[in-house]
């Protein structure tokens, strides 16, 4: 019953959804819902039009992508034997041999998973190139992966791949020092820049890591850790880059920049009336990597309160130049518009080139940030 929605949101993201349906999935959900939900008519059966070949065929105007969600442990297992029994294997078949992505999303009664033969020919499916998008497992059944996870699998599966074998660390959000148990010195930041970040990178075929404070939490497909304070992203991060070299470290986080010089054990009354707060410094992520891995390719990101371009660049290029990082993105927060916007713009400042992103949603800004690291990456 996900099917429509799923389809929708892939329309979303400017896909164009031709509906292919076996007869067993026809007793589920009603033909004329799918071709209402796409706006193009169903194939139910295989016609002489030959609806596998003209879209599925190897000639311009095929489909980019061929999804089959849910995919069940009997089409798994035809598909990987080459039965084409029904449209839907049939349409699979055409895409291996075509060579034509194919992801599949399995959907069963957890048992059917644990079969050895379910699982040797889904193992046999990802051996020839298919994407297998993991199922939930949850009240003894395997369901069909939530629509956000298939959709960002079709997004990874499809976009450029010029980020494939690299092992790249993000970190988002803020983080939070304590005054007392209840009370915290923090940011704004809401983390999507992060975010962004490590979804475009892990599209574009790199493995990451994310190390993020705040409440926006990642999908579960993006390996990421939780942390509150900037010592406890200090420590995760530290500890990462030691246990893998990762080739790029893109430390979009906004951790807090003081933190109380002593922290009360207990909630400080407030009937007690003013009191003081000594503040000091807290360490620099950048720096820490920096020295536990000399050979990472850095990328800070600075946020200043300046009114203009110019002085905007002349701090993202002093800081560079201080700080021994490979590229400065820099934006201002002097009005405000940035802390959990969906907006950006930010200026991108690496040795001898200079780029500006203008005001756009953060995971175009993400997209374009990760294109000038790349090239200023491949430079070095």
């Amino acid at each position: 019953m996900e099917s429509p929605a799923l389809a929708r949101e892939l329309m979303r993201h400017g896909a164009e959804v031709y509906p292919v349906m076996s007869g067993a999935a026809q007793k589920l959900v009603k033909a004329d819902l799918l071709e209402w939900a796409t706006g193009n008519p169903v194939t139910k059966s295989l016609s002489g039009k030959t609806e596998h070949v003209r879209l599925a065929g190897d000639w311009p105007g095929r489909a980019d992508l061929v999804l089959v969600a849910p995919c069940t442990a009997n089409t798994i297992s035809k598909i990987a034997l080459g039965i084409d029994d029904t449209p839907v294997t049939t349409f699979a078949s055409m895409a291996l041999g075509s060579k034509i992505p194919l992801v599949v999303c399995p959907a069963a009664h957890e048992p059917m998973t644990r079969n050895q033969a379910v699982a040797d020919n889904l193992a046999r499916l990802q051996s020839r190139g298919v994407e297998v998008v993991e199922p939930r497992i949850e009240e003894g059944k395997a369901k069909m992966a939530d629509n956000s996870t298939i959709v960002a699998a079709v997004m990874r599966t499809l976009a450029k791949k010029d980020l494939l074998g690299l092992d790249v660390l993000v970190t988002g959000g803020p983080t939070a020092e304590f005054i007392d148990p209840v009370r915290v010195i923090t940011n704004l930041s809401s983390g999507k820049m992060g975010l962004s970040l490590a979804a475009d990178a892990w599209r574009r075929g790199a493995s990451v890591t994310y190390i993020y404070g705040g409440m926006l939490a990642p999908p579960s497909y993006i390996h990421s850790r939780r942390i509150v304070t900037t010592d406890e992203m200090l420590d995760h991060v530290v500890a990462a880059v030691k246990k893998e070299r990762f080739d790029v470290f893109m430390a979009a986080a906004a951790p807090a920049d003081f933190k109380p010089e002593k922290r009360s054990s207990k909630k400080i009354p407030t009937r007690e009336g003013a009191f003081s707060l000594t503040l000091r410094p807290t360490v620099k992520i950048v720096e820490a990597v920096r020295k536990a891995l000399p050979s990472t390719f850095i990328v800070a990101f600075k946020a200043e309160t300046v009114k203009s371009l110019g002085e905007l660049e002349s701090r993202a290029k002093a800081f560079l130049k201080k700080s021994r990082v490979d590229v400065v993105v820099a934006n201002s927060v002097a009005r405000n518009k940035v802390f959990g916007s969906d907006y950006n713009e930010v200026l991108i400042i690496s040795r001898g080139h200079r780029v500006f992103v203008p005001r756009a949603t953060k995971e175009w800004v993400a997209s374009r940030i990760i294109d000038v690291v790349m090239r200023a990456f491949r430079k070095r």
